[in-house]
This record gives structure tokens, C-alpha cells and sequence, in this order.
């Protein structure tokens, strides 16, 4: 790319200084969006590193800001040109275990809008001052202004897209008034709500489902490649009757909000993901998009991982077949972790089956159905209550199913987006029946853990061998050592590599 050293990968391993996002911004280097924002001083207007303006500014008038609450609160506002509150958020948090990538994943799922700043520290086990005081020096914004920032994409996005009366907007974004909505919206993006909202025709708006309340439809952006049929695959082999389906190239399963039960439903395409809610409460909106981020795994960088991936040999035939692999976490983390005791030494198909006893029996019907997803998962309080006896699976095995769900309703376990995820393995691993295999896999998809692995499983190690690599458990964990952080990636390859003919999954 031109202006652009084609080697210069974003990457949560390499920080990004200020030289090499000045020349990813002189390459207009789509990679990078999302990673960071681009602040002009003389216009006072941030920018994604891919900005088409015709005049790139001169490297003395920028400074590079990591996040957009960080450039809002330092006085610059949103190009209305390459628009950059709907990039993608940044993958560089992902993978951090640290209380910053915990704050930001517990903030984006709507902790503060709901319990506020004391509300995010309390789950994230700090004080308040401390958590400012992180965040500002690693992040350059403190936890009101990156939630703030959020409830001004949130606000955009329905303003634009559709068509939504405005007063139900602001608290659909969050915001506790329609005052503070209207002022957030003029700083933060020099235009009222009725104007951005005009500057849009009602064609490139998408209009509301008819006859279904509360239905709001809006489109989530990616980054490319984007692999939307192993995915898709992937949730289909795991679908609960009545719980989720796959509706040809629709996801559409029910979830449960702060607010209520709703139904979400997915739909990949070449660019976004359009997705439309079916929400008890629209001031549930930001964390069902939250949540639907995770599930599809939206934020994760493809090229970054696959060119770590692709550096062994042996995986790399893997990458090369199927670009932009996602690692699918969950909107439930509870009903996952439920679900990984019922996969216990089954197979998927048998799993499945269980966990759709389970529902049938102990799942809450939805007021209104859609399509054919008609009750919620069962929560963990309610599965806490019922006798061992009666799931149908080895009282071994029962009792540490229900003695899970009694940790998870009582918190002494936390599976909150911003959770440990070392303390939550540890934790779940001290609970009676629950192993380093379970630990694992709920963190990969609960807790959207990019680096988890799992030695022991024995698709994986099938799948090793069949790619030509020594399947025994100590050999495959040190190969794996050099595929972190993404080794999350690398065992859905693995299982995908299993599920190949033979002839091809050896070439």
C-alpha cells in the first residue's frame, strides 16, 4: 500500500507510536482502523487512520489517540467524513488480562449506564480513584467518558439507521435524559440529532419490522476477512430447540438483558453484520449489540491472527483455506458454562441433546415468540434449585452441574465480561467436577479469551494429527506456546481440520 511499509502489522504484541500511525495514516491503512484515532488540532476533528480527505495533515498538527472517548474529552470531534465511531473496536484489549481490557469489556457491555462508575469498580474489585487513574493513563479517557463516548456511537447508530423516535434514542443509547443526549450529540459530532437524522434518507434508513414493538435494526461493523459460514456452522451444531436456530444465513437465538428476555437476530453479509433486536427494554440495546460483538466475535483482528497462525507450517494450509477464522463467544456466559459441564467427555451432538432437555424442561417461555425461538436458557438460580436426579446425566457429574449454577447465582463465581479470567479458571476449577478442560473452554467463549487452549480435548488432538503434529499432550502444549496469544483461533482450526477428508486435511 502505497506510503505504507507493507510489513507494519497492527499488533497487541508492538505498541503503536506516533511514527508508525503517522504512516499508517499517510497509507490510509484500513488495518488500522479501529486501533486508534487521529486528532487535528488545527480543524479540532479526530479521524480514523483511512480518512479519504484529500489533504492528509502535516505530521506537526496530529497526535494519535487510542480511543475516541480520549479525543472527545481532549476537545476534538467526529469527521463526518470516514465517520470514525463505527469502526470496529480495538482488538488490542482483547487479549489483555489486565484491569484496563477488563474495564473496557465490562464498560462496552453497559456496566456504568446501569450501576455506574462505583457499580464498575465494585465488579472489577478496585477503588474508584484507582480505576480513574488506570485508565487515564493507558487509555487517556476515565471510565464517564468512555462510557459516554459509547452512548454516542449507540445514539448515532440508531439516529441514522433507523427510525426510531428520538426521545426513545437517548435512553435506548443510555443516557438519563433527552437533554444530555441532544448536548452529547452536538459536542461530540457538531450536528443536533434532527439534523444528522435528516441528512439521511428514509431509503438508506432501515425502517422498523411491522407489528413487532420494540424491533430495532442496525448494521455491525467488521473487519475483513470475515469467515461467516464456519461460524455460522459452528452455532448451528450447538443450536437449542426453541432456544436458537439458523434460519439460513440468520443466527437467531433468545437472550436475557438487565431489562428482560429479548430475541436476537444475525445476519452476516459482505460488509456487516445487520443485526435487529427484539428487546423488552430498548435501554438494553447497547448491551445486546455488546454482546452480540462477542458472540460473533466482531472486534477481533483476522489479519493479525492468521499471519500468526500461518507461521507454522503446519497450520498455515489451515488459514490459507479458511481466512478470517472467528473464535465464537457467547451472550450468556452463565448458560455456556453450563453447557461445557454437559459436554463433558460427550460429543457435541450429545451435548446438544442434553442441554436441550434442560431447556425444555426448565426454560421461560417468551411472551412472544420469533421465528422458532420461543423460551430463554434456564438461569443458573434456577438450575441451582433443581435435584441432580432428574438432569439425566451421572449424579457425578449432575451434582457438579448444579453445584456450579449455586456459584454462578450466588457470584462467589464471576463470569462478568470483565472478570479475571485467570481467577475464574482457578475459581471454577476449585468447584467439585469442574476441570482444567471446562475451565478452558469457558473462558475461550464466555470470557472471549483469544488465547485459551485446550491440550486435552480429543478433537484437538485428532486434528494435530492429522495436520502432521505430534497429538501427545506435551508435545502439542509447547507447539501451541507459538501461536499465542491467539491459540483460541488455533483450536478451532484444529477442530475444523477433523471434520476435512483425509487427503485434504494432510495437504
Amino acid at each position: 500500500m502505497s506510503g505504507v511499509d507493507a510489513r507494519m502489522e497492527p499488533s497487541p504484541l508492538v505498541p503503536l507510536d506516533d511514527e508508525r500511525c503517522y504512516r499508517a495514516v499517510l497509507g490510509r491503512d484500513r488495518r488500522f482502523d479501529g486501533w486508534f484515532v487521529t486528532a487535528v488540532r488545527t480543524t479540532r476533528i479526530y479521524c480514523r487512520p483511512s480518512c479519504p480527505t484529500p489533504v492528509l495533515p502535516k505530521r506537526i498538527n496530529v497526535d494519535f489517540y487510542q480511543t475516541a472517548a480520549a479525543a472527545q474529552q481532549a476537545g476534538f470531534r467526529a469527521c463526518k467524513r470516514c465517520r470514525p465511531d463505527a469502526t470496529p473496536g480495538s482488538p488490542a484489549w482483547n487479549p489483555r488480562a489486565d484491569l484496563v481490557g477488563r474495564a473496557l469489556r465490562q464498560i462496552a457491555d453497559g456496566t456504568v449506564d446501569r450501576e455506574g462508575v462505583a457499580g464498575l469498580a465494585r465488579c472489577l474489585s478496585v477503588s474508584e480513584r484507582h480505576l480513574h487513574r488506570v485508565l487515564m493513563e493507558q487509555v487517556g479517557a476515565g471510565p464517564i467518558a468512555l462510557a459516554r463516548a459509547q452512548r454516542a456511537q449507540t445514539a448515532r447508530l440508531l439516529v441514522e439507521t433507523t427510525d426510531l423516535p428520538l426521545g426513545q434514542v437517548a435512553f435506548a443509547a443510555g443516557f438519563a435524559s433527552i437533554r444530555q443526549f441532544n448536548d452529547t450529540v452536538r459536542e461530540v459530532f457538531d450536528s443536533s440529532p434532527t439534523l444528522m437524522r435528516t441528512s439521511v434518507s428514509a431509503r438508506q434508513r432501515r425502517s422498523l419490522p411491522l407489528g413487532l414493538p420494540g424491533a430495532i435494526t442496525v448494521r455491525l461493523a467488521m473487519r475483513q476477512p470475515f469467515d461467516a459460514g464456519s461460524l455460522l456452522a459452528f452455532l448451528a451444531q450447538r443450536s437449542i430447540p426453541g432456544v436458537d436456530e439458523i434460519d439460513h444465513t440468520t443466527y437467531r437465538r433468545s437472550i436475557t438483558l438487565p431489562h428482560g428476555p429479548a430475541v436476537m437476530e444475525l445476519t452476516p453479509s459482505n460488509d456487516y453484520v445487520s443485526a435487529t433486536y427484539h428487546l423488552s427494554d430498548v435501554a438494553d440495546l447497547a448491551t445486546a449489540i455488546a454482546r452480540s460483538r462477542r458472540l460473533l466475535d466482531l472486534d477481533a483482528d483476522p489479519v493479525a491472527i492468521d499471519s500468526m497462525l500461518s507461521g507454522d507450517p503446519a497450520l498455515a494450509p489451515c488459514v490459507a483455506r479458511v481466512p478470517g477464522r472467528r473464535s465464537p463467544g457467547a451472550v450468556d456466559a452463565h448458560e455456556l458454562a453450563v453447557r461445557a459441564v454437559l459436554g463433558q467427555q460427550v460429543t457435541v451432538a450429545a451435548a446438544r441433546t442434553l442441554a436441550s432437555r434442560l431447556a425444555a424442561r426448565h426454560g421461560q417461555a417468551l411472551a412472544t415468540p420469533i421465528g422458532t425461538v420461543t423460551m430463554t436458557f434456564p438461569s443458573s438460580a434456577v438450575l441451582a434449585a433443581i435435584d441432580p436426579a432428574t438432569i439425566g446425566i451421572p449424579m457425578a457429574r449432575a451434582k457438579a452441574l448444579v453445584g456450579l449454577c449455586a456459584a454462578l447465582a450466588d457470584a462467589s463465581v464471576s463470569l462478568e465480561p470483565g472478570a479475571d479470567r485467570v481467577e475464574a479458571a482457578r475459581s471454577l476449577e476449585a468447584l467439585p467436577g469442574i476441570g482444567p478442560w471446562t475451565a478452558s473452554y469457558v473462558c475461550m467463549r464466555a470470557l472471549s479469551d483469544p488465547d485459551a487452549f485446550l491440550p486435552t480435548d480429543i478433537a484437538v488432538r485428532k486434528g494435530a494429527g492429522l495436520l502432521g503434529m505430534k497429538s501427545d499432550i506435551a508435545s502439542l502444549t509447547a507447539q501451541a506456546s507459538t501461536w499465542a496469544p491467539w491459540r483460541s483461533y488455533a483450536v478451532h482450526h484444529l477442530w475444523a481440520a477433523c471434520t476435512l477428508p483425509r487427503k485434504e486435511s494432510l495437504q
